[in-house]
């Protein structure tokens, strides 16, 4: 695991969206794995930017989500399929056969997981997944427990992600209490992971997932297994990070990051 702090939010997006650019310039048939929430807005609108003034080129590119709430029909404002039209596909140049998430209206919502899963493996395996990390230490909708080498398959939402969430929907009793979620195994079997989380909220939940120990009470805490995960933070989630003086003189010396400095 490498540890970037860059002193901004900003600053963090943008090397985020620069290494993302990268690998789909080095091989446009990349397949990546995406992730939601309102820390992926400000990336997303920065891909569409350079797609549109640089050019960047999603039409070979095949993407598979973290995740989707049990129950939505992806026309629902709060469905991540919705979410992902919305902020990413219908603005590129993507073919949206292309683009893949979890069906949250499946009848058998544990078959779905099933089938996610081979359809991952029938293209070859993700080349990059994003991730970010909810403030209770989840990848993905692996809540507290998840096991280091699940599949994806259905989740209950602890209180905490509910609280999180429902202020997103009308009314709180329309947040879903299920959800279909890649199994931490799932994102571990990615080739490169790259972690984006910004903000003093975050600051906490930082430090135990990249410092303290693996465990399944914090699930990001195995991206600390992967060999090639990188975990890019803004200044005030890094805030509790021990190790700050260290990770900031590897970036600015080691030759792999030449280009994106």
């Amino acid at each position: 695991m490498q540890v970037i702090i860059r002193d901004t939010k900003k600053a963090a997006v943008e090397l985020t969206a620069a290494l993302i650019a990268h690998q789909l310039q080095a091989k446009p048939t990349s397949v990546l794995g995406l992730a939601t929430g309102r820390t992926m807005e400000g990336l997303y609108a920065l891909l569409v930017a350079m797609h549109q003034t640089d050019g960047l080129d999603f039409s070979l590119t095949v993407t598979f989500n973290l995740d989707e709430y049990v129950g939505l029909p992806p026309t629902h404002k709060n469905a991540y399929r919705y979410y992902m039209n919305h902020h990413l596909f219908d603005k590129v140049n993507i073919d949206v056969r292309n683009t893949h998430l979890p069906k949250g209206m499946a009848s058998d919502p544990e078959e779905e997981g099933v089938r996610y899963d081979a359809q991952i493996a029938d293209v070859g395996g993700i080349d990059l997944q994003l991730l970010s990390i909810g403030e209770s230490g989840h990848i993905g909708f692996n809540e507290p427990l998840s096991a280091m080498f699940s599949r994806t398959r259905v989740k209950a939402l602890t209180p905490k992600t509910v609280e999180q969430n429902a202020p997103l929907f009308d009314t709180p009793e329309e947040m879903p209490r299920f959800a279909i979620t890649m199994g931490v195994g799932t994102i571990l079997e990615a080739e490169k992971c790259v972690v984006l989380v910004t903000g003093a909220n975050k600051a906490n939940i930082i430090v135990r997932a990249v410092e303290g120990p693996v465990t399944s009470m914090i699930s990001a805490s195995a991206l600390q297994l992967h060999p090639h995960c990188t975990v890019i933070v803004d200044a005030a989630a890094a805030a509790a990070l021990e190790q700050q003086e260290y990770y900031r003189w590897i970036f600015e010396h080691d030759p792999q990051w030449d280009r994106f400095r």
